[in-house]
């Protein structure tokens, strides 16, 4: 059995859980451990960086991110009298790699900080080149505002209308005039408590370090006219330039771009025997809730007979002609995933959607929006409305009753990530009670564990809040034991 990542994302499960001692259902799984060999290394762990290639950038990509540096920082506005000429570091380069390696979405390691700047950057979806994050980081300049001279006094103010200018005053810091750069592709990185399945790390490490407080980024003045004595005068298209500067760092070998080498087939040769699952008490969960679509799939023709929650759409959805009835409502013969793209929640490269119905409408109103023209529809009819799945990592304690306790009308929650080792989780912080329908006071994770939804491994679990139930039936499954309540 050969699985792609896409299929793997796709083995999530349904907790159904209710409120009062509300109660929770998990579908949806196959065999996961199967599944997740494919993301494995030989040590068994596989949410680690994977193996690459020697380097993670080529040469000409190397040259791209260092080009668009020294470009970016001889077009500052206003002009600097200082910006000096960057060339390529091999050991900052290194020393990127070995933390991209490290797949941790925060500036490190702590030792090299005191005498290294660096910017980090993080993508998933389509292929982005590593000059894209470069210029993601100077683009901050339109939140910037110079310190000019006269108002440093002495101190120059930090001004940034937007989240962050920092990468941005880095990337333009006059005396860093060093930089070297790696990307990794991690699996399943925590990025600001969201999970990504695959995301194209790139860390740049400069020196010397910039961001110092109460300094300008550079001095303002005609270019070259405040280089350092040590550049003997040298200007460069506006930057301070040393002959020799050119030489850098140049591979020996021919480079690829190879981040995750080819991966082998897996083939599901592994049977299960009565020795295998006696002890352990074994069950699978078939039931499935993220349903994966096609661009014409109209939310009528899923829905018949089946509970509308949540949906994966492909790529390439904009050059579909499936029909989109509405705005903001969206009648039910409508494409669910462009329904999803002209609202707003996904793009072209497809993505998960959260499907609420909402009865009856009088009528649908035109509109074009991301792409995609709706059309109007001034008949009564059944719509539905289309919304943003988020992706929440999980302790083994959590419970639904704090993640969205169970309200009227029920509505989405996350989608979670649960850490592995769940099994061995203290019982009495993170309990399980019921059999496929859980009480809300237990453990998501555990839950799912014992549901079959979910390995030991951990992975992603969708939850339904459902209403309260009477009695909860206890049950060993998976290595697991559940607790009964009975409500009188």
């Amino acid at each position: 059995m050969k699985c792609t990542a896409r299929e793997w994302l796709r083995v999530t499960t349904v907790l159904f859980m209710a409120g009062a001692i509300p109660a929770m259902v998990v579908p949806n799984a196959t065999l996961l451990e199967k599944l997740l060999e494919k993301y494995m290394d030989e040590d068994g762990e596989w949410w680690t960086a994977k193996h690459r290639g020697k380097r993670a950038v080529t040469q000409d990509e190397l040259q791209s991110i260092l080009d668009l540096h020294n470009k970016l920082r001889s077009q500052v506005y206003p002009t600097a009298s200082n910006m000096q000429y960057m060339t390529w570091d091999i050991e900052l380069e290194r020393a990127a790699e070995s933390w991209a390696e490290a797949c941790l979405w925060q500036h490190g390691p702590a030792s090299l900080l005191s005498s290294v700047g660096q910017n980090l950057g993080a993508h998933w979806g389509r292929y982005r080149p590593p000059a894209y994050h470069v210029q993601a980081w100077y683009d901050e300049v339109k939140d910037f505002s110079y310190p000019y001279e006269h108002e440093c006094n002495p101190y120059c103010p930090f001004r940034c209308s937007g989240s962050v200018c920092s990468h941005y005053t880095q990337v333009v810091w006059a005396t860093s005039n060093r930089v070297g750069c790696a990307v990794n592709l991690c699996h399943n990185m925590n990025i600001w408590g969201q999970i990504w399945p695959k995301a194209v790390y790139m860390v740049c490490n400069y020196s010397p370090k910039g961001n110092w407080w109460g300094h300008a980024p550079y001095k303002h003045g005609q270019p070259c006219s405040a280089c350092p004595p040590s550049f003997g005068g040298g200007c460069r298209e506006n930057l301070c330039y040393k002959e020799g500067s050119d030489n850098y760092y140049a591979p020996q070998e021919e480079e690829t771009n190879e981040i995750e080498g080819q991966q082998s087939e897996v083939h599901d040769t592994h049977v299960h025997t009565r020795s295998d699952n006696s002890n352990r008490n074994e069950v699978i969960s078939t039931q499935q809730m993220s349903q994966f679509v096609s661009c014409e799939v109209k939310l009528r023709d899923q829905c018949k007979g089946t509970t509308c929650n949540r949906y994966e759409c492909p790529a390439g959805c904009l050059s579909s002609t499936a029909k989109v009835i509405g705005s903001v409502h969206y009648d039910m013969h409508s494409s669910i995933c462009r329904a999803a793209i002209h609202y707003g929640i996904i793009d072209n490269d497809g993505g998960w959607v959260d499907i609420t119905r909402q009865g009856r409408k009088l009528y649908f109103m035109y509109s074009s929006r991301n792409g995609v023209e709706s059309v109007s529809k001034y008949q009564s009819a059944n719509s539905f409305t289309v919304s943003k799945v988020t992706v929440q990592a999980v302790t083994c304690e959590t419970t639904v009753e704090q993640l969205c306790p169970f309200h009227k009308p029920a509505s989405h929650c996350p989608r979670v990530y649960c850490p592995r080792d769940c099994m061995q989780a203290n019982p009495h912080y993170a309990r399980v009670i019921g059999t496929r329908f859980y009480s809300d006071v237990s453990s998501i994770c555990r839950a799912a564990v014992h549901a079959g939804v979910v390995r030991n491994h951990g992975g992603y679990v969708d939850v339904m809040p459902v209403d309260k139930r009477k009695a909860y039936k206890a049950s060993f499954q998976n290595g697991i034991s559940s607790e009964s309540f009975f409500q009188s």
